[in-house]
């Protein structure tokens, strides 16, 4: 079984990969194959409603000329996907919604090919707007028929600076717990 983590963040070191790692380790230590992916800072294009992928449903987004191509292979391949971001202006970023909208374009023209998986977010941030961000990353996962992974409590870190989140303790604990949830789950769907 294998999760892919996309890092919404430009800093691929970041407060967000932090978070993200810790949830990997816990799925690592279960035994399962895990792997992160940075989307954050990079150019990526924005759905064009071309309708394209719903013509072809060939598995992939007309726009050839960024990574989301690549992404979404990945993201089809996984049975876990982590979704984590810093908060921008009250909800993620935009390198990560463009992925979010192309994949789930693509997803659902190709006969919904995230359904029955695992999603989990993790999100960042230095005072507030983590709420609706990880709602905004978990209303993708319902649309998309995934099952959403929870912890002690919502997926959130507090942190500014790099590295910062290393001092939020719930944070890091709630992210372990939600890695462990999220191999859990796995292993009682796929069994």
């Amino acid at each position: 079984m294998k999760v892919l983590a996309i890092n919404g963040s430009p800093r691929p070191t970041g407060n967000t990969a932090i978070m993200l790692g810790w949830a990997l380790e816990e799925l690592a230590k279960e035994g399962l194959e895990v792997e992160m992916e940075q989307i954050g800072g990079r150019l990526v294009h924005g759905c064009k409603a071309c309708g394209t992928c719903s013509r072809r449903r060939d598995r992939r987004c007309i726009q050839d000329d960024d990574p989301i191509n690549g992404l979404i292979a990945k993201m089809l391949e996984a049975d876990g996907l982590i979704l984590g971001t810093p908060v921008y202006f009250a909800d993620l970023t935009p390198e990560l919604k463009a992925l979010i909208d192309r994949c789930g374009y693509v997803a659902n023209a190709n006969g919904r090919l995230l359904e029955r998986k695992a999603g989990m977010a993790a999100v960042v941030a230095r005072r507030a707007g983590q709420v609706h961000t990880y709602d905004s990353i978990n209303h993708f996962f319902g649309i998309m028929g995934m099952f959403t992974v929870g912890s002690i409590y919502w997926n959130l870190g507090v942190a500014r600076e790099l590295g910062e989140v290393r001092q939020d303790t719930e944070g890091e604990q709630t992210m372990r717990v939600a890695g462990a949830n999220m191999a859990w789950l796995l292993k009682k769907i796929k069994g």
